[in-house]
């Protein structure tokens, strides 16, 4: 699905506050106004208790970190190069584009039976086409976040300013309806790994942490389960560790998967869960966009008795 990113400049996001000019005649107090009911917070993924690991020989997760998302840090060193928290031989596994049929869940049974973790990037639209399939990825304990509604490339000059905001916000409002109401991560993985500056600008004002990677697996360009699996370890092996860019949509990635996990364990490498500090805090307007999209599933709330009745027997 990702095609060859450039480096593409991703600067720093600052914060600036105005300050308030005060008048040096105090003025007449005004009657209180009516104060708007505050927005009700996102809800949050449910804990998830850990069962115990039944393979031990598995990979298991060695140590779980927790991000505070405010003024959207950037992770990945193919683009940014401040946040260095990986130790030697660690790694963070990623996977985007899903969720899918077959593929995602396939992932899933293999992150399970070595009692290990990822992050899932999903598109949008998939989170809407197949959201049974994302619940199951938030059941198991995996971190969620959002790879925009639609998969378009923020590069693109065809798109406006407010397209491509919407092509974020939309993105996390689908995950969020796929996901019954429970808000993912405030973690967002660009299409191609194509940053447009006034873009990272605009999630750092959102609170949103930016992914690229320290290593592609091109498992998108793979012809066989095995070139996933060489073309990973070639280049973890060379930098020593990472954060891991794959597709749960692809067929290969979830066939290489078993072997390419045996294959971190054998080589000492250890798997670095990545939890968000607060859950994001969609936007209204574009959650009502999910909701009054004609394409989206339905399901009845009426009971059964007034869906199904017996007229012969």
């Amino acid at each position: 699905m990702r095609i060859a990113a450039g480096l593409i400049f991703a600067g720093a996001v600052s914060l600036w506050a105005t300050g308030a000019a005060w008048s040096q005649t105090p003025a007449p107090k005004p009657a209180a106004a009516p104060q708007a009911a505050p927005a009700p917070a996102p809800t949050p993924a449910p804990a998830v208790a850990k069962a115990p690991c039944a393979n031990p020989d598995a990979l298991g997760i060695a140590r779980t970190v927790e991000i505070d998302t405010t003024g959207g840090p950037g992770f990945g060193f193919e683009h940014f190069k401040q946040l260095d928290f990986l130790r030697d031989k660690e790694v963070v596994l990623t996977f985007d584009d899903g969720p899918w049929p077959i593929n995602t869940p396939s992932v899933l049974k293999t992150l399970a039976d070595e009692c290990t973790t990822g992050i899932f990037f999903s598109i949008g639209k998939h989170a809407t086409y197949y959201p049974e399939i994302l619940k199951q990825v938030l059941a198991a304990g995996h971190t969620i976040g959002s790879h925009t509604w639609s998969h378009a490339t923020l590069t693109n000059k065809k798109l406006s300013e407010d397209q491509r905001k919407e092509e974020i916000e939309k993105g996390f409002s689908a995950v969020k309806w796929a996901l019954g109401g429970v808000s993912p991560a405030p973690f967002f993985r660009f299409p191609a790994l194509q940053h447009p500056p006034e873009m990272v600008t605009y999630l750092g004002s959102r609170n949103i942490a930016m992914f690229s990677c320290d290593l592609d697996s091109f498992d998108f360009k793979a012809r066989n389960p095995q070139q996933v699996i060489d073309v990973t370890m070639k280049k973890l092996d060379k930098l020593g560790k990472g954060i891991i860019l794959m597709h749960d949509f692809h067929k290969h990635t979830a066939e290489a998967l078993p072997a390419l996990l045996r294959k971190l364990k054998a080589g000492g490498y250890k798997v670095v869960a990545m939890r968000a500090k607060a859950p994001i805090q969609t936007l209204p307007q574009y959650d009502e966009e999910i909701l009054k999209d004609a394409k989206l599933p339905t399901v009845s709330d009426r009971p059964v008795s007034s869906v199904v009745q017996t007229i012969s027997e």
